[in-house]
């Protein structure tokens, strides 16, 4: 059976739900595919936090998923708190500094996910098709072709694949991707603390590793805990309460005891480069066209403005083109490239400077920390290009 749509989604995560409600007056059909439907979410605290910024929060807005957030399971950044590995080493950012409300917002996978298909399922130009097993994908000059587990093929003008860092569309498109293996883990985990942490987001630059506590709504920071796979294994290897004693003594006890809340957790730490965003009828987005080390909180965020760039183009189509058409996917790919390999060398760089033992490169380190803490127009450019 043959059928035929605008734009095929492959992946139907937070960058692809976006990017498929993000299209709603663009005048195209969008078919979404996703082969899990996604969790059903409870009272439970997520433990996959993102800190979401205003940017990327307004354009979950303009889509409408971000007012379907619970706003008591939202929680601000108002300030950041950044240690090196030497005393008197330490950055602060300041919303209040910089002008702006927020630095970001702190808001649970899950949570996100069930707004976004909540729109998705009041969206008149989206047709989900989950679950849905792709087995095939044949790229024309005229169109693109993608053939499912039950024989049916979906033809459309545009494949859009934001299918995740292992990217099945991408492999089928033949794309190279280069990847950097960390060798670390991000143990992740979530705790009631006994002090307020005042809105403010912690990070240490430890010599295991860099430690991150996220401000939730109420008492509660999340954890997140880039550092070597031992040690990784270590930390999620301990009880709740030797767990919370390791967390609190190397954050130096800023908000209080803490107690395991939400049980602990990892994933491998890579990064990734495609040789190209685009080919021809087919465009990546989100983690499969690119991965960062998540130091800096802004692996969802690249991947939002993806969604965000690659809609904004598709609306400007005008008559001549339809929607993948390669010298109009080139202008998202143009678009995009230089903010995603700015952020790739930034946090590369930032893991590898702080990850070194050597003597010169920490007292570099510390006393870079130390001068950019003394620019205070620098620090309010740096926020600015976080929170867009």
């Amino acid at each position: 059976m043959m059928e035929s749509c605008d734009v095929v989604i492959a992946g139907a995560g937070l960058v692809g739900a976006t990017l498929a409600l993000a299209l709603g007056d663009a005048g195209l059909s969008v078919t979404l595919i996703e082969p899990r439907a996604p969790a059903v979410y409870d009272d439970r605290w997520d433990r996959r936090i993102y800190a979401v910024s205003p940017g990327s929060a307004a354009l979950l807005a303009q889509v409408g998923a971000w007012q379907g957030m619970a706003a008591e399971r939202v929680a601000r950044v108002e300030t950041m708190r950044i240690f090196g590995d030497a005393p008197g080493a330490s950055l602060a950012f300041s919303a209040y500094d910089a002008g702006l409300g927020e630095l970001a917002f702190i808001a649970e996978s899950g949570r996100m996910q069930a707004a976004l298909w909540q729109c998705l399922a009041r969206a008149p130009h989206v047709r989900i098709l989950c679950p849905a097993q792709c087995v095939a994908l044949r790229l024309h000059e005229a169109c693109a072709e993608m053939e499912f587990d039950s024989g049916t093929i979906l033809r459309a003008q545009l494949v859009v694949g934001a299918d995740g860092a292992q990217s099945w569309v991408r492999e089928q498109a033949g794309i190279r991707v280069a990847e950097y293996d960390y060798g670390q883990c991000g143990v992740v985990a979530n705790f009631s603390c006994a002090l307020p942490h005042r809105d403010t987001a912690h990070q240490w630059f430890r010599a295991d590793g860099v430690l991150a506590l996220l401000p939730l709504p109420g008492n509660r920071v999340s954890m997140v805990w880039s550092t070597a796979e031992a040690h990784a294994r270590e930390l999620l290897a301990l009880d709740a309460a030797a767990l919370a004693s390791r967390v609190g003594d190397a954050g130096n006890g800023v908000v209080g005891a803490l107690q395991v809340i939400t049980p602990p957790a990892s994933f491998p730490l890579k990064m990734q480069r495609v040789a190209q965003f685009v080919a021809p009828r087919l465009a990546l987005v989100g983690d499969a066209a690119h991965n960062v080390h998540p130091l800096a909180g802004q692996g969802v965020n690249l991947g939002f403005r993806d969604a965000r760039e690659l809609a904004a183009v598709l609306r400007r189509r005008g008559a001549q083109h339809d929607c993948g058409d390669l010298a109009l996917l080139r202008r998202y790919e143009r678009a995009r490239r230089e903010d995603v390999l700015s952020m790739q060398l930034a946090t590369d760089g930032l893991q590898k400077l702080f990850a070194s033992r050597a003597v010169w490169l920490s007292q570099a380190r510390n006393l870079g920390m130390r001068i950019i803490q003394s620019r205070h127009r620098l620090k309010n450019l740096l926020v600015k290009h976080a929170v867009a």
